[in-house]
């Protein structure tokens, strides 16, 4: 530990003694804007050169984006140094996340992130504030603009981590059509083929008008856990230490089915058993004697694992439309439209299906009572099975999410202000349809009541006949819709106002108002109970309004010293519950600042600041969702509380129970960065910029490993829970909101870029990464009681990184360009996990260290005419498998975490372009 504080202080000072700057993959560009005209630059309202910022922006070019070989947008930014806490495709199996994909600087989390399309916000997915990356067409971007600090004086709630604002293509006229094709070396599973078509017509300049359009079709194969040996067992064997354990995370939930039996006797515990196991002395294919088996079970449990796909199949067309149109020489109209079609298929095990089981049937005579004490026998309350319907297929869902973002606005020059206002309706959609793996409740119900077929054989032993009816009694339909809509105007403009010994002073003023709905409804379907033992999603229709007026002045108060000052002021109305008329939640007001510096004591060095405070409004569903079923509890734990009559047998997973709270108030936040420059010759950047950041009163919830770890202290969120195949009721954790968590992260972006001319062509190396000095926060539920994700799992099942650092070499030749880029992160302690040891056979709890994870890819880029270029590249030219992880949490994988290490392994790509 005082080796790795020692290195920690080291590699800071090293960091701050270079000068490491805050724009990564900015290279020398900024130096080269000196002579560009004023634009808007992400994070401030008033128009200037980009290298005149006080602010810690990072840009990535259009070049840059295509060196990258990213084939969406969540892979372009989620690969970043400055990125980590965000949510991957991957958890689209087995979560209602619908596919979303997010963003979230430096681990602040999705929900701190503020994500905006040329400038203006987008429709969130669901009630909160976090935008799926996938409503961003790639094809028709231009650049990006990171801001890395708080802004909240500016845009309001939701950006106290920073803010991404995607610039899309302007003034377009030409024709270009692009094509791509990558394949996994390993097997056709996970390959991607897109093509995009762009073209705009009219020079706004010399015509008064440009019209421009983009699409862009993409489609990915799906990956089976079987296809890649680190994710294809939920039963992991592994050594340590020279000492060999079993993992077990395979479920209770099997085929053939466990039993689990109570008594009316209390004297007696409930117990729970295989009767396959009973009767053979061994578990069948696909199962293993559960290593959760305590003295009142013995079962098998299910490899779910070996049935569930790490990658989803998907399906995206993307379509961006933008017209610009010259009403006077000052003043510009525009109108610009992005429509985005998600299609993702994700499958995962097939379904779990308890039943209830008569004590005067068959069913209970053959397979329950022969391995019942007499005692027992007497006292029987109920009994249960738990089946998993492995010959109905795998739990398909497909989510169709459809984005659409629609601005229409103005800009330009009048009485001296440059101004800026746009109308905006913004919608993200999703419905979510079960396509396979779903049992009928009415067909399920009648085959277990006249034993057309029999739960408690094995797998394939069902007859033809009894496969045929399983065939007709899979469900196939929509089970939930929701949306988001936003409504907005804005509407802003800046100007100069008097001389100071620096320069003109320049003022920008402001206002936004926008409205967000979030809609709700399960399906008639689901609502009458067509699926065996679905819960159906609840109903939501909930609106809240935003208004919001900001200032920001800057001040050049010598030639070399610009001082920013920015203020804000925002009302959040309570939220309007659509369904019972009645509002929920306070009317919320929050004020916000910002303080900002540039100064340049030489030509060559450039230091800035900022100081400020930021503040992030609750979701309406932290504000106003009902007690509604959430899923179950990501690890397996005995009883919290001894009842006879609410205890699950042995050790199993308990269903969550998640509400919202009225009296959430918005978390707030004081930050700050500073940061130095420094550029000796167009030839050489380096610099680095410290931030920290503090929130207090932040929206948290009790883990559910401290909440089982003390049951008695929690006694208040444990509730019953009543499933709907059995009507048997147990107890289930409840997940509830609260205002009262901290956190404090803090840490350095630096990076430096050296280009080298030589006879033969042009060398350019850019090294940038994050490293992270601090990532503190209070345990979910408390005041004060901090703990720390960094370098470790967290309470809040995740890892913050120390460092993550990534390197962008190109060669430049003539018509062709080489580049390497090479990624790394560290490694860390993992969760703390229960394994079998197989030397003693007894269980032991361990942390296992996960290496770090390095990954190199190779592109080259041959520009064969004015016209044509092809590309070509490898991804993970290593062939580099995830590190093994014992986490068990964010999805259904296991053996690995997906949200650290693509799962792809080596992968090539071929690409082709040509402009008309």
């Amino acid at each position: 530990m005082v080796l790795q504080q020692k290195i920690g202080v080291r590699s800071v000072r090293l960091a701050l003694g270079v000068l490491a700057g805050s724009a990564l993959l900015t290279g020398i560009a900024a130096a080269q804007e000196q002579a560009i005209q004023r634009v808007e630059i992400t994070g401030s309202a008033i128009k200037r050169i980009a290298a005149e910022t006080a602010l810690p922006v990072q840009r990535l070019s259009a070049e840059v984006i295509a060196r990258t070989g990213a084939t969406n947008v969540a892979e372009l930014i989620q690969t970043l140094p400055a990125m980590q806490g965000f949510t991957v495709d991957a958890t689209a199996a087995g979560t209602d996340s619908g596919g979303r994909v997010s963003a979230s600087i430096h681990g602040i989390g999705e929900d701190y992130t503020l994500v905006l399309l040329n400038g203006r916000r987008l429709a969130p997915q669901g009630s909160g504030s976090t935008v799926n990356l996938n409503a961003i067409p790639l094809s028709a971007i231009e650049r990006v603009e990171i801001l890395t600090d708080g802004a909240s004086a500016l845009y309001g709630s939701d950006a106290i981590g920073g803010v991404m604002n995607f610039i899309l293509k302007d003034n377009v006229q030409n024709f270009s059509v692009e094509a791509s094709y990558s394949q996994p070396g390993q097997s056709h599973a996970g390959r991607q083929q897109n093509i995009s078509v762009t073209g705009g017509y009219g020079d706004f300049e010399t015509d008064r008008f440009n019209i421009m359009a983009s699409y862009r079709h993409d489609e990915r194969v799906q990956v089976k856990a079987t296809e890649r040996e680190f994710a294809k067992t939920a039963y992991v064997p592994f050594s340590h230490n020279g000492t060999n354990y079993v993992y077990d995370r395979t479920s209770t939930s099997t085929v053939p089915a466990n039993v689990s039996v109570t008594f009316n006797d209390k004297k007696l515990d409930p117990i729970g058993f295989s009767p396959y196991l009973k009767k053979n002395g061994a578990c069948p294919a696909l199962n293993f004697v559960s290593l959760a088996n305590t003295a009142t079970t013995q079962n098998c449990a299910f490899d779910f694992a070996s049935t569930i796909e790490i990658v989803p199949q998907s399906k995206r067309d993307a379509f961006f439309s933008r017209g610009t149109f010259r009403l006077t020489d000052n003043v510009r109209l525009f109108a610009e439209a992005a429509v985005t079609r998600l299609d993702l298929t994700a499958r995962i095990a097939p379904n779990t299906a308890p039943f209830t089981i008569a004590t005067n049937s068959e069913m209970y005579r053959t397979n329950v009572l022969p391995y019942l004490t007499p005692a027992q026998a007497a006292s029987v309350k109920s009994v249960a099975g738990n089946y998993r319907t492995y010959d109905w297929g795998t739990r398909d869902s497909n989510t169709v999410t459809d984005s659409q973002h629609f601005v229409a606005g103005a800009d330009g020059e009048v009485a001296g202000w440059s101004f800026n206002t746009g109308l905006t309706w913004s919608r993200n959609k999703f419905d979510e349809s079960y396509v396979g793996g779903y049992a009928l409740n009415k067909e399920f119900r009648e085959m277990l009541a006249n034993r057309s077929f029999d739960p408690f054989a094995p797998i394939g032993a069902q007859s033809a006949a009894t496969q045929e009816l399983i065939k007709n009694s899979i469900f196939h339909g929509t089970v939930r819709s929701a949306s988001t809509t936003l409504k907005g105007i804005d509407g802003h403009a800046s100007r100069e106002l008097f001389d100071l010994p620096g320069g003109k002073a320049q003022i920008a003023v402001g206002a936004d108002y926008r409205q967000y709905h979030y809609e709700q409804s399960p399906s008639a379907e689901a609502a009458a109970g067509l699926v065996y033992n679905l819960n159906p999603a609840p109903a939501y229709d909930l609106a809240r309004d935003n208004y919001g007026a900001f200032f920001e002045l800057a001040a050049p108060v010598l030639k070399s010293l610009e001082l920013t000052a920015a203020g804000r002021y925002d009302t959040i109305t309570a939220v309007d519950n659509g369904i019972t008329g009645k509002k929920m939640g306070n009317k919320e007001s929050a004020s916000t600042y910002k303080l900002s510096a540039r100064w340049t004591p030489i030509s060559t060095v450039l230091v800035r600041g900022s100081y400020g405070t930021g503040f992030k409004a609750p979701s309406m569903l932290d504000i106003g969702q009902p007690l509604v079923n959430a899923g179950f509890t990501s690890g397996s734990y005995t009883c919290p509380i001894p009842d006879a009559n609410l205890c699950r047998p042995g050790k199993t997973q308990y269903n969550v129970i998640s509400g919202g709270n009225e009296d959430l108030s918005p978390e707030k936040s004081k930050q700050y960065t500073v940061g130095v420059r420094w550029e000796p010759s167009k030839s050489f950047v380096i610099g680095a910029d410290l931030w920290d950041v503090k929130m207090r009163d932040k929206v948290s919830n009790i883990s559910e490993q401290q909440i089982f770890a003390d049951p008695v202290a929690f006694r208040d969120l444990f509730t019953t829970y009543t499933e709907p195949a059995t009507g048997n009721t147990y107890w289930a954790q409840k997940q509830l909101s609260i205002n009262i968590g901290q956190t404090h992260y803090r840490g350095i972006d630096w990076d430096t870029t050296v280009t080298n001319r030589f006879g033969f062509g042009k060398l350019t190396s850019t090294l940038g990464g994050t490293y992270l000095l601090k990532a503190d926060y209070t345990k979910a539920g408390t005041k004060d009681d901090w703990t720390s994700n960094l370098n470790i799992f967290g309470t809040d099942n995740n890892v913050a990184f120390r460092h993550i650092v990534r390197l962008s070499t190109n060669l430049e030749t003539g018509a062709f360009t080489n580049g390497l880029i090479v990624n790394y992160r560290n490694g860390y302690t993992d969760a703390s996990a229960t394994v079998r040891n197989l030397t003693t056979n007894a269980n032991e709890s361990l942390r296992l260290h996960v290496p770090s994870f390095l990954t190199i890819d190779w592109q080259g880029r041959w520009v064969i005419t004015k016209q044509a270029s092809l590309r070509a590249g490898v991804k993970n030219l290593a062939d580099r498998t995830p590190p093994f992880s014992l986490r068990s949490s964010s999805g259904h994988q296991v053996g690995f975490d997906p949200r650290y290490a693509d799962p792809l392994g080596r992968t090539f790509y071929l690409t082709g372009n040509y402009t008309f």
